[in-house]
């Protein structure tokens, strides 16, 4: 093959990373937040309905646990199982019937969940399609964020849309619920189906699949728009993608040699981390009422919570875009936020806790939305879905733990200390936890030798 060949080629990767910021990008960010604005709803939603629920259906503190973890089992098989088809059989689709899925279990819950079973039952069948959105929309906006913008832009499609997403659903527990009950919170996730409509008439797929699967018209349509000036060049050139021999979507893939630490380090730092979250997000505004907090105060600090998880993960993305060091900042946010749990479990006093719970959310979930995008920026194009999902499903091991042993642990001890002084420290080990990594992220790079042009590779193996 020639030189002059090998110069008209142009790498989907690089053509990517290197676009400037436009309304393309904007667009993609607002669109993905708004999908993740019902996945944090729909996700938080249980804490606010389970202050209703444990005295109308006579529930212990541990069922009460259950009841909010049922749809996090959900969301484990979700997020385990969408790789592989994702990989395989595109993003877009994926992503569409995960949202019908789960738009329909929602508006269903309130009609099928009449007891602990029937509700923890379509709670499940809810969690299966959430489980999908967050791993395919952080693996969606890293593949088209620009370089300057890799960990800014994903903060504010994923992580601003989670936590406006449950703030919503913390606005909803307190001035709607008491006049129209908790069943309202579920009926309002008929929002979802307009949502659902405008996501697939404007959703693009995966640039990246497509150039994996050869779609190049499609890859060159949608380059264009990212770089209008370079529209004849890819038109004229042969696309490169680089990928592995390695399967697609291949799960074994993220244990091979170039991952394996990576992938254990980040299973443990999420599930540590998702046990927090989760135990936080189910039970603090129950726990701040038991504490002397009125009603509508108790339930703020779930609002109080989200949006610092915003603003820990913003000031996170911003500093690792300018500085690089995400392991570092991820685990200085994530020893901020078991600080913070263990003096709130010295000290109840409310404007201290309106800090310390600020300070929690600020740290422990603002960490976790680092440590998506950092998942997603360590795996190549062909297994980054699988690796997302990886993550997030292994984190919901955490996750369910994290509500049900909450509400064991209050149930044991009669007190929320204990829970407090948990969270802490699953906090601290995950901190230390990402700090063992040998590399800020693993980063695929055409230096890899385990990586070659996919037009290179094709004619290896026509010579062999």
């Amino acid at each position: 093959m020639s030189a002059q060949h090998l110069s008209q080629t142009f790498d989907v990767h690089e053509e990517l990373a290197s676009a400037p910021l436009s309304g393309f990008h904007l667009r993609l960010a607002l669109l993905l937040a708004g999908l993740i604005v019902f996945d944090g709803y729909d996700t938080v939603n249980p804490s606010y309905a389970v202050h209703y629920l444990i005295p109308a259906w006579k529930l212990s503190p541990s069922q009460g646990g259950l009841l909010v973890s049922s749809g996090l089992f959900g969301f484990f098989f979700g997020a385990a199982g969408h790789g592989v088809l994702a990989d395989r059989y595109g993003r877009r689709s994926v992503l569409l019937y995960a949202l019908c899925l789960s738009a329909i279990a929602t508006v269903l819950t309130p009609v099928v969940g009449v007891s602990l079973v029937t509700f923890c039952s379509i709670r499940f069948i809810t969690g299966v399609g959430l489980g999908v959105l967050m791993p395919l929309a952080t693996t969606y906006i890293n593949e088209f964020a620009p370089r300057r913008f890799s960990n800014l832009m994903p903060v504010w499609g994923v992580a601003f849309g989670w936590a406006l997403g449950a703030t919503l659903a913390s606005i909803a527990g307190i001035y709607l619920t008491p006049r129209l009950g908790w069943q309202l919170l579920y009926f309002l996730g008929a929002l979802a189906f307009p949502l659902l409509a405008i996501t697939y008439t404007s959703l693009p797929e995966s640039n990246r699949y497509l150039a994996l699967q050869q779609r190049t018209a499609e890859v060159r349509a949608l380059l264009s728009k990212l770089h209008p000036d370079r529209s004849t060049h890819y038109q004229g050139s042969e696309m490169r993608v680089f990928s592995t021999r390695a399967e697609k979507g291949s799960y074994a893939a993220l244990l091979s040699a170039p991952y394996r630490r990576t992938s254990i380090t980040i299973w443990i730092a999420s599930s540590l981390s998702l046990f927090g979250v989760y135990a936080l997000t189910g039970w603090i505004p129950s726990v701040m009422i038991q504490r002397g907090e009125n009603f509508a105060t108790g339930f703020s600090f779930g609002a109080i919570m989200q949006i610092a998880s915003f603003l820990g993960a913003l000031l996170g993305a911003y500093l690792i875009d300018r500085m690089g060091a995400a392991k570092q900042w991820m685990a200085c946010l994530w020893f901020c936020g078991a600080i913070s749990m263990a003096l709130l479990a010295a000290v109840n006093q409310h404007l201290f806790n309106l800090i310390a719970v600020g300070l929690a959310g600020f740290g422990i979930p603002g960490a976790q939305f680092l440590l998506n995008n950092f998942t997603a920026r360590s795996y190549e194009t062909s297994i980054r879905a699988s690796g997302v999902g990886a993550e997030l499903a292994t984190g919901r091991l955490g996750a369910i733990l994290g509500p049900y042993i909450a509400g064991l642990l209050q149930q044991q001890y009669h007190s929320s200390r204990a829970m407090f002084v948990t969270v802490a420290g699953t906090s601290l080990l995950a901190s230390l936890a990402v700090l063992t990594l040998k590399t800020q992220e693993s980063g695929i790079t055409p230096s890899d030798p385990n990586l070659l042009p996919t037009a290179l590779l094709d004619r290896i193996d026509e010579v062999a």
